[in-house]
């Protein structure tokens, strides 16, 4: 399976992510014609080399003559509708837009279909939209991931004056997003780069097992002298034959609870939503035998999950890592058997089966009714899954 990954160190503009993919693979001539078709006026894409701190690579110009209106979401949607892009494409810009009116729309008290759009009404935001549709699809990306987004700091200047970074509309975009200050006092990430990666982007975390078959930079417009201003992205096929997604690990050591109270939070942690929760025997300082309470989640329930252990089980610190991880496809199918209707999981790699396993739960119920052995149950369901396959 073909993957993206963009590295946000220094954030994102919509310029940039066009420029990565073209210096990744993405055939200019291809683009330039696609975008040809938006029939939009006068417009002309650049295409540059540049170089940031070194690092050489692509810059995205889109020029046109400058608007004297402003477009609404039914103005910019019917462009792209009319457009002779893939319709796969046409469906992502539109859902951009989209986010961006509902944001807009939003931060204004009004309603998307009544937002006039300022900045990211713009040709260049247009294109950029449209060009990173394109290249999703042209490149045949099938899961796209991305770094933490980093957003920079100070204020910024635009049609509303000068506003705090991030700007009103990308903090609301990147709502529920690993993101992260700096690492300079200058806007690191655009509107139109926070809504392209907020809508393309499936997990947020560190670069997945990939073969990387090639790697893009796109160059931004600021020039600074200790920091490159570029946007890494890697293209590969994805490793380890599972789905692989991003989640958080979080682990705390405790030498003076029982083993009441860690029973106890342990069920509180799957009551908020972990994964997994699991303990070691370990030992600590001065040969204290302890605990180590190991909490697997999704990236957003970190929070709520770290609250727990550090109000239930008296733990003064607990780390935090955002790992992968590669998971088969699970099924479940109903079989009969003498002892009722049973589900069985099934685990599938490529279209495969390649494991599967009664639910004990059900089987130990159903045990309970029939006055039998657990096992029992759980071969008979077995049994009965095989002569479904």
């Amino acid at each position: 399976m073909k993957i993206a990954y963009f590295d946000c160190f220094a954030g994102a503009g919509g310029d940039m992510i066009c420029a990565a993919m073209l210096d990744a693979g993405l055939d200019a001539d291809f683009l330039k014609e696609q975008i040809g078709t938006l029939g939009l006026k006068n417009l002309k894409i650049n295409i540059e080399s540049a170089k940031r701190c070194g690092i050489k690579g692509l810059r995205f110009i889109p020029e046109a003559e400058k608007q004297h209106h402003h477009r609404n979401l039914e103005q910019i949607t019917q462009i792209i509708k009319k457009s002779g892009i893939a319709e796969q494409a046409k469906e992502l810009a539109i859902k951009i837009f989209n986010r961006l009116a509902e944001v807009e729309a939003k931060i204004h008290g009004t309603k998307p279909e009544e937002i006039h759009f300022h900045e990211v009404g713009a040709i260049d935001s247009i294109v950029d939209i449209v060009s990173a549709s394109v290249g999703i699809v042209s490149l045949d990306i099938k899961k796209v991931y991305s770094s933490p987004l980093s957003v920079g700091g100070g204020t910024v200047k635009c049609v509303h004056g000068v506003l705090p970074v991030p700007a009103p509309a990308t903090a609301e975009l990147i709502k529920g997003v690993p993101v992260m200050s700096g690492p300079k006092q200058v806007e690191l990430l655009t509107p139109t780069a926070a809504a392209i990666l907020t809508t393309v982007v499936d997990e947020f975390g560190p670069l997945p097992l990939t073969r990387v078959e090639s790697i893009g930079y796109g160059v931004g417009t600021m020039d600074l002298e200790d920091f490159p201003n570029v946007l890494r992205l890697f293209i590969g096929e994805s490793e380890g034959g599972g789905t692989v997604d991003t989640v958080c690990l979080l682990e705390t050591n405790i030498d003076d609870t029982s083993g009441e109270l860690i029973g106890a939070v342990t069920s509180q942690l799957f009551e908020k939503g972990a994964l997994d929760v699991y303990t070691t025997h370990i030992s600590m300082k001065q040969n204290r035998p302890a605990v180590k309470i190991s909490v697997i989640c999704e990236i957003k329930d970190a929070g709520r999950l770290e609250k727990v252990l550090f109000e239930q089980a008296g733990t003064f610190g607990i780390r935090r890592q955002v790992i992968s991880r590669s998971k088969l496809e699970r099924e479940f199918v109903v079989v009969k058997t003498e002892y009722g209707r049973l589900r069985v999981k099934i685990g599938l790699l490529e279209g495969k089966i390649v494991t599967y396993k009664p639910e004990f739960s059900e089987c130990l119920e159903a045990s309970k009714r029939y006055n039998v052995p657990v096992k029992s149950v759980m071969d008979a369901a077995v049994s009965a899954f095989k002569k479904r396959r």
